[in-house]
C-alpha cells in the first residue's frame, strides 16, 4: 500500500487500524492463545478492524482460491470475500455475522461456498468473535480462522451418495426391479405420517397371482420368476404416475393410490385385473389375480394392510379373478 497516496484522516485509521491488530497479536501471544492448528485445510488467521473495514490474513485464504496477494486490491474490505459467497449461502452467512455483532451469539461459526478464481466453489468452514470493543460495547475488532473443508464435502457427498444407493437396493426387489416389501411399506409409512393432521384420501391394493404355484411346479421355478417379472412390469406400465406398486412376498403385490377415493381404487384394480386376465405370458402362460380394496379412515398402517388381507382372503374365498 502506498501511504503517500492516503489522506491524513485515512492514514490516522490505518495507524489506529494497525495498532488494533498489533495489541491482538501481542496479547493472543501473551495468553498463549495462538495456537499452531495440524488440523487439515488450516488456511490460517484472519483479523477484521471494523472501523477501517480492513481484514488482514493469511494469504493461503485466497491462495487457495487461486488469487496471488499481488492481485488482490489493498486495503481488503469484508466486501471482498462476502461478494463471492455462493447465491444460496449468503443470507445465512450474513446472518450468522449479524448475529454476532449483535451479541446474540457467542462465536461467529459456519461453512459455506466460496467462489474460486477458476469458476468453481470451494467449501469453507469459519469461526471467530469479537475480541475488541468501545467504550460504549460497540464491536471493534474480531479474530478467527478458516479452514477449507472442501474435500470433506466432497467426500460427505460420496459417503450420501452411496448411502442413497445402498438404501434403493435395499429397498428394491432384486427379482422385479420394483419396490419389495420394506420399500413399499417405508413409503406407506411415511405417506401416512406426512399427513397426520390432514385429511387424507388413500387407498391400498394387496392382490396375490391366483394358483401361482401350479406355474412353478408346471414350468420350474426359472419360468415362474420370468413370469413374475412380466407380471410386475405390466401392473406397473399400466398404473398412474402418482400410484406407487411393491412386491409384498412371493407372488403377492401391495399397489398404494395417492388421493384415490376407495370407488376410483376399485376401477383402476377393475382395469388392472382385466388387462392381467387378457394377456399372455411367457410359454403361453395366462394368469388372473384376487385383490382386496381398503381405503383409509384414520386407520394405522397395520389396519390398512390388515384390512385389505380380509378382502384379499374374501375374493379368494368366492373363487379368485375378482376384487373385493
Amino acid at each position: 500500500m502506498d501511504y503517500k497516496t492516503l489522506t491524513k484522516q485515512a492514514l490516522i485509521a490505518r495507524l489506529e487500524s494497525l495498532e488494533r491488530l498489533n495489541q491482538h497479536l501481542l496479547d493472543e501471544k501473551n495468553k498463549e492463545t495462538n495456537l499452531q492448528f495440524g488440523w487439515s485445510g488450516n488456511l490460517g488467521h484472519w483479523y477484521w478492524d471494523i472501523p477501517t473495514n480492513t481484514v488482514t490474513f493469511n494469504p493461503l485464504k485466497v491462495e487457495a482460491l487461486g488469487y496471488k496477494m499481488e492481485e488482490i486490491e489493498q486495503p481488503v474490505t469484508y466486501q471482498f470475500f462476502t461478494s463471492k459467497l455462493h447465491p444460496d449461502d449468503y443470507n445465512r452467512v450474513m446472518n450468522n455475522m449479524l448475529n454476532h455483532l449483535k451479541g446474540i451469539t457467542h462465536v461467529y461459526e459456519v461453512e459455506y461456498r466460496i467462489l474460486a478464481k477458476d469458476g468453481q466453489y470451494k467449501w469453507y468452514y469459519d469461526r471467530g468473535s469479537i475480541t475488541k470493543k468501545d467504550e460504549q460495547g460497540n464491536p471493534l475488532f474480531l479474530s478467527g480462522i478458516v479452514f477449507d473443508i472442501s474435500e470433506s464435502k466432497q467426500n460427505e457427498a460420496k459417503l450420501n451418495e452411496e448411502k442413497e444407493l445402498l438404501y434403493q437396493k435395499s429397498i428394491t426387489d432384486e427379482l422385479t426391479g420394483i419396490l419389495n416389501r420394506r420399500g413399499i411399506l417405508d413409503y406407506l409409512k411415511q405417506a401416512l405420517s406426512s399427513n397426520q393432521n390432514i385429511p387424507l384420501r388413500l387407498s391400498v391394493l394387496l392382490l396375490d397371482i391366483d394358483w401361482f404355484k401350479n406355474i412353478n411346479d408346471s414350468y420350474g421355478h426359472l419360468i415362474g420368476d420370468q413370469v413374475l417379472k412380466e407380471f410386475a412390469y405390466l401392473l406397473q406400465s399400466e398404473l398412474r404416475d402418482t400410484d406407487v406398486i411393491g412386491r409384498y412376498g412371493g407372488e403377492e403385490f401391495l399397489i398404494v393410490f395417492p388421493s384415490t377415493t376407495k370407488d376410483d381404487a376399485h376401477g383402476i384394480a377393475e382395469r388392472l385385473r382385466q388387462t392381467v386376465a387378457h394377456h399372455t405370458f411367457s410359454h403361453q402362460i395366462r394368469l388372473t389375480f384376487s385383490g382386496g380394496i381398503y381405503h383409509l379412515q384414520g386407520a394405522s398402517l397395520y389396519d390398512l394392510i390388515n384390512q385389505a388381507d380380509i378382502n384379499l382372503y374374501e375374493a379368494k374365498r368366492q373363487g379368485k379373478n375378482r376384487i373385493l
